[in-house]
């Protein structure tokens, strides 16, 4: 397919994830008042849309309690900078199998899978425009922990986010997902048209290279909006890929940690980086209020709250 450069593009930060990332750098936020203000500079630099999980404060752990993730929204809405709130809803659906020969039961420490409503709770709690559905099952790097979002998962919590009027943001980790996908618009689960997030090089999803990334690329429909990412020393390469095949971009230390080699990133150091790249491929970085004219998005205050 030919090449079709974004020349508006917005960029999106993944704040802090739910990897074991806080144990190898000190930049990486714990406490919702660190993830907020983590946040709060990447916006400030220049991302429109701010992707946050939260975790424990004590220990660093992730977690899906909802007094996290509203004080996170609370301090987030409350700033002096604009900024269009993604909230992960991925939490919920982790499974640890015991050994290759006694795989149950399952183990308790790791496991972590509860239902469509409870991991929902704090969507419908927060308010936020985005939510992500991370549209299929999949092992990741490690060796018995399955990422798990059955069909009837999926089609339950993309039924809510469409009540509450969150945009979904479905996240892609290789073809079959996307396929998914539009199966979910087909049956008006989704709306359309959608928002795509391509997350490339996750072990085992789908692999960084280009010819993937192409095919990731032209496997979504002409008419849904699309961002993407890959990890490490390879998240600037995609920034400039992404804008290059005409999407938008994800950085953050959800992904990265590194601005290069033994020098520690902030968030706001990654998005500053991107920016840059962005713009001297003579593409413009857009704003929160322009995302949200483009995806149709409504800035709304959480729960309990008057606007």
């Amino acid at each position: 397919m030919p090449l079709a450069m974004n020349k508006n593009v917005f960029i999106t930060c993944a704040v802090t994830g739910s990897g074991a990332t806080q144990e190898r750098s000190p930049h990486v936020p714990r406490s919702p008042k660190q993830i907020a203000e983590s946040a709060i500079a990447a916006a400030k630099a220049g991302a429109a849309i701010v992707h946050c999980h939260v975790r424990d404060p004590e220990t660093g752990a992730p977690s899906r309690r909802l007094d996290l993730y509203r004080e996170v929204t609370d301090r987030i809405r409350e700033a002096d900078v604009d900024v269009v709130l993604n909230l992960t809803a991925g939490m919920g659906g982790d499974i640890v199998f015991g050994t290759p020969e006694a795989p149950f039961p399952v183990s308790a420490a790791g496991t972590d899978m509860v239902g469509a409503t409870e991991r929902m709770a704090h969507v419908a709690e927060c308010l936020p425009e985005i939510c992500t559905l991370d549209c299929g099952t999949m092992n990741f790097a490690e060796a018995d922990y399955v990422m798990t979002n059955t069909p009837g998962m999926l089609r339950a919590m993309g039924g809510m986010m469409t009540t509450l009027g969150v945009k979904p943001e479905i996240e892609a980790f290789d073809t079959g997902h996307l396929w998914f996908a539009k199966e979910l618009v087909r049956e008006d689960k989704l709306a359309s048209p959608a928002l795509v997030q391509l997350c490339m090089g996750v072990p085992w999803g789908a692999p960084n290279d280009l010819n993937t990334f192409m095919a990731m690329v032209s496997a979504v429909p002409d008419d849904w909006c699309w961002s993407a990412f890959s990890l490490g020393r390879d998240q600037m390469p995609y920034v400039a890929a992404a804008v290059l095949a005409g999407g938008n971009v994800r950085v953050g230390l959800e992904d990265n940690l590194w601005l290069g080699k033994g020098q520690l990133a902030t968030n706001a150091q990654l998005v500053e980086r991107a920016a840059t790249l962005i713009e001297n491929m003579g593409a413009n970085v857009i704003g929160p209020q322009a995302v949200r004219d483009r995806l149709g998005l409504v800035k709304r205050a959480p729960k309990g709250v008057a606007a």
